[in-house]
């Protein structure tokens, strides 16, 4: 029965892929991907497709790169994008704002995997966020409405990991437990089987949009806070710390750290202009 859906995927980066491989393995392929354009990346600004669409080549199911949602034209692409009528949409990492007319257009409406245990964390950095200020975190299956992570539940799965986990690990996890949470409820929603479940809006919280700015460790403040910005922006825009090298004021970025007797303990580091090393070695060749 899976594999007579017709659906179409709404994703970007390498969570959207993750949970389409989950998917995938349980028999779940969607006949359509919509995902962003083609962008700059890396210190040279080369334009690289996103992680949804080098997916939908590799599987050979056509996909869509679309501006803007919020237009006419790109309602109408999507609404006539398949000769057969949408069962649903699913909705993961997308990136852009879907509105309403967009979300209603199949018949089992559209469903978004969303790395926090909601209300808690509603915004675009859950994961991150949950790493920085809470001591569990989870997955939430919703139904999408037009407001921000605002729809109701239909799912939720506590994550199992050691804390503070480092925030690469942490988005995989999530990824794969969000799409074997799909797998498993898509046909009982299809076949009317789960009730939905309105979220505690009251209870909500919110989580805003990293800046390089909020990576900037201070090694006076707590080791735990410290402990916890350093994983929670290993991947982006890494923590960083500022030291005195040769007279000249540097930038080190670390990428691994740990606790030891109350003490933070840095074990990888980027020194600016050089490749990564044990802090140690650093050290060493510093003085």
């Amino acid at each position: 029965m899976k594999n007579n859906f017709n659906w179409a995927f709404f994703g970007t980066d390498e969570f959207s892929v993750t949970v389409l491989d989950e998917l995938k393995n349980n028999g779940l392929v969607p006949s359509l991907i919509v995902t962003t354009e083609d962008k700059p990346k890396g210190r040279k600004l080369v334009i690289t497709p996103p992680e949804a669409k080098l997916w939908a080549e590799k599987e050979k199911i056509k996909y869509l790169q679309l501006k803007t949602l919020r237009n006419e034209e790109s309602l109408k692409t999507i609404a006539t994008s398949s000769e057969k009528d949408y069962d649903f949409f699913i909705v993961a990492s997308y990136g852009k704002i879907i509105p309403q007319n967009i979300l209603d257009i199949p018949k089992y409406k559209t469903l978004n995997v969303h790395p926090s245990l909601l209300p808690k964390l509603r915004g675009p950095s859950p994961i991150q966020s949950a790493i920085l200020t809470e001591s569990e975190t989870g997955v939430s299956i919703m139904r999408l409405d037009a407001e921000m992570d605002h729809g109701p539940i239909l799912a939720q799965e506590k994550i199992n990991t050691e804390w503070p986990p480092y925030s690469d690990e942490l988005e995989k996890i999530c990824a794969k437990t969000g799409g074997k949470m799909l797998a498993k409820i898509i046909p009982e929603w299809v076949n009317g089987k789960i009730i939905e479940k309105e979220q505690n809006h009251d209870k909500a919280t919110f989580c805003k949009k990293i800046e390089k700015k909020d990576a900037e460790l201070d090694l006076n403040e707590k080791t735990e806070l410290n402990l916890r910005k350093i994983r929670a922006f290993n991947v982006w825009p890494g923590a960083y710390f500022f030291d005195s090298n040769k007279d000249k004021q540097i930038r080190i970025i670390v990428k691994k750290a740990h606790i030891e007797n109350d003490e933070l303990v840095l074990d990888r580091i980027i020194p600016e202009g050089k490749k990564e090393m044990n802090y140690k070695d650093y050290l060493r060749g510093k003085n």
